[in-house]
């Protein structure tokens, strides 16, 4: 079990919260929350305590935060949030992403310079929006037309992996995640859209510890980190969409890891 925090130091509850966010010592975390250290602040460096936890990949951390009303969009003084330091850019050189839809996906695994980032598009119109914008001339960036059924054997094993197939059902995922063990490095994190049942909450949540306990079997744990996306955008935004990508208040982000990597 971790050290309670030391309450004999002269700092604030509140810088000790982002020391032991920075750790990734949960207990620590937890005693200081109940005792009223306040989740939203920012210390010195302008980094919130959801930030330093970030940084460390404390996915544990980073979720009693956000349960207790840490701001996961809070910008650092670089313009940073959270999400985008959950991980060192080095970290993870290789990523692959099934699924380039509108290409929100690959613009943010681009911001972290990978050495080598793989995607996998089948729909031919979408294929042709990516070369038209550039991606085919993209160093970094190989890209495979066709379905991922049919490329596997083209792919090698990555850092990071992501999975998002509009209009595929929940087996394909699931035949996908036969592949993890060959696809995912060791140390490697992944997550897909999930999206699954989100516009019921009772039945989203059923599915997420279904998928949760499939990926158990293959022996990867897996964390929803929660995130409050219900005033992200303004309703003039959805004026005219018949069905929205998500309907919920919160969205569940999977981080998937090899239960011997997610201690």
């Amino acid at each position: 079990m971790a050290a309670p925090p030391d309450s004999k130091s002269d700092k604030s509850p509140e810088e000790l919260l982002c020391a032991a966010a920075e750790a990734g010592n949960d207990d620590a975390i937890a005693e200081l929350i109940s005792t009223g250290a306040d989740p939203t602040y920012f210390d010195a460096s302008g980094m919130t305590p959801l930030m330093r936890a970030a940084t460390g990949g404390h996915a544990a951390a980073a979720r009693l935060l956000l349960d207790a009303g840490a701001p996961w969009n809070a910008l650092s003084p670089e313009g940073l949030s959270a999400g985008d330091l959950t991980s060192d850019p080095a970290t993870y050189d290789l990523l692959l992403n099934v699924g380039f839809g509108m290409g929100l996906v690959d613009q943010a695994m681009q911001r972290y310079e990978p050495e080598e980032h793989t995607i996998i598009e089948a729909h031919p119109e979408v294929y042709a929006r990516m070369l038209k914008l550039g991606w085919g001339e993209k160093k970094n960036v190989r890209i495979l037309f066709g379905r991922w059924q049919d490329v596997i054997p083209q792919l090698g094993s990555y850092d990071g992996i992501f999975f998002d197939t509009y209009g595929e059902y929940y087996e394909d995922m699931r035949e996908f995640h036969e592949h993890l063990p060959k696809l995912l490095r060791p140390g490697g994190v992944y997550s897909y859209f999930n999206g699954l049942c989100g516009d019921n909450a009772f039945f989203h949540v059923v599915y997420c510890q279904l998928v949760a306990m499939e990926l158990a079997s293959l022996g990867y744990s897996t964390q929803f980190v929660p995130l409050p996306v219900k005033d992200c955008l303004k309703a003039e935004v959805w004026e005219g969409v018949k069905q929205k990508y998500w309907q919920l208040d919160t969205y569940h982000l999977p981080v998937c890891q090899a239960e011997s990597e997610s201690e």
